[in-house]
């Protein structure tokens, strides 16, 4: 029982955290371009990551890994932060937040839809219904409320955004069945982010001034790498992963709050109706009972 409360402690604590990052997004990005926030939040991620290794006396695994592992480390440090984060920042300086992050959380829908091709799943009648469901919401946020005229105010914002979900569902299926240890493999692509985003902050560096400073750490600990940690220690912790798993619902909805109180835009209705029409469509994907093997 005690074990179960520090699950759902550490489970609420990721949930609160990942809710303030489309705030900290928009933010952020008033002081800094896509390219420098990802320098400084991947290096800070990478640190963090790093930290957590030494104290855990777990640095000797990376000493243990073959040149492959480091190979796929890369990749998947290309796809996450390096890609998302670029494509996803990029959609946040074209889209209100309330739009960008939930077009964002379509990613539990794109992942049963790589896994079809990549890891020949079958779909099922119910899991099609729930796509259909989801995406219906993706379009009553993008027209603002009105399907049947699809003409988006940002269609480029729009595309970037489910663009960002994609990449993230290619980075949880390349990553599923690595089996090596989730903090050592969080700080090699970290690292390895990083140092992609090197190479082009290098083009044109930058001495970010404090706010910007700020909010980079900001989402480096607390976007990209602490609160892994704490989601991942809700998941050991808690008896079955279904009691916790079902909290992150809660994370776009939230996310609303702090949008509309933190940097004050105003949450229109067919954004509420699009993120509820995705949730349910995610809710009744894994009620479904496809489960990536």
């Amino acid at each position: 029982m005690i074990k179960q409360k520090q699950a759902y402690i550490y489970a609420v604590l990721s949930v609160i955290l990942w809710s303030t990052a489309a705030s900290a997004f928009k933010i952020t990005l008033r002081y800094l371009t896509t390219i420098h926030l990802l320098f400084f939040s991947s290096l800070t991620a990478a640190m963090a990551s790093f930290i957590i290794l030494l104290f855990q006396r777990k640095l000797k695994l990376l000493a243990s890994f073959s040149a492959g592992d480091y190979l796929h480390s890369s990749v998947l440090g290309m796809l996450n932060p390096f890609i998302y984060y670029v494509i996803l920042f990029k959609a946040y300086t074209l889209l209100p937040a309330q739009e960008a992050q939930p077009l964002n959380f379509i990613w539990p829908i794109m992942i049963v839809i790589l896994s079809i091709p990549l890891l020949k799943q079958k779909i099922s009648v119910k899991s099609i219904g729930a796509i259909f469901i989801s995406f219906f919401g993706v379009i009553i946020i993008s027209a603002h409320g009105n399907p049947l005229n699809l003409k988006f105010e940002n269609p480029y914002g729009v595309i970037l955004a489910l663009s960002s979900a994609v990449v993230w569902a290619l980075f949880f299926i390349f990553n599923l069945r690595d089996r090596r240890d989730e903090i050592a493999k969080l700080f090699l692509s970290f690292s390895f982010g990083f140092i992609f985003t090197l190479l082009l902050f290098l083009k044109a560096p930058l001495l970010p001034n404090l706010k910007g400073l700020a909010g980079a750490i900001y989402i480096g600990l607390f976007e990209m790498g602490i609160t892994f940690i704490f989601w991942l220690k809700a998941l050991k912790l808690s008896r079955t992963t279904v009691q916790v798993n079902n909290l992150i619902y809660l994370t776009p909805f939230l996310s609303l709050i702090f949008i509309n109180f933190v940097i004050r835009e105003r949450i229109v209705f067919p954004t509420i109706i699009g993120l509820m029409l995705i949730v349910t469509g995610i809710v009744f994907q894994e009620r479904s009972k496809l489960h990536l093997k």
